[in-house]
């Protein structure tokens, strides 16, 4: 898969997972964050995609453990959450 593909790929499953909310936290971060990403960035991204919506928000906000495979500085730069504009 080309890597424009890929990143399309990305962007849409970023954006349609299912709530109002985890599209907010998940859409946002990769809008904000994607394109400085390394190509083991995106593999750590497209992993986190597979999550259940629940769990990477609670990993988000800090109410559950952060996985080790998870944990690093882009989880740190997720867990900021200062990336999410909601529309008015």
């Amino acid at each position: 898969m080309s890597d424009t593909s890929r990143i399309k790929r990305l962007k849409f499953r970023a954006w349609h997972r299912g709530t109002r909310e985890a599209d907010y936290m998940i859409g946002c971060f990769f809008d904000t964050h994607h394109t400085s990403w390394t190509p083991a960035e995106r593999d750590w991204f497209e992993a986190l995609l597979d999550e259940e919506d629940v769990e990477i928000m609670a990993w988000a906000l800090g109410t559950a453990a952060v996985p080790e495979k998870y944990a690093g500085a882009q989880m740190d730069a997720f867990r900021k959450l200062d990336f999410v504009e909601i529309p008015r």
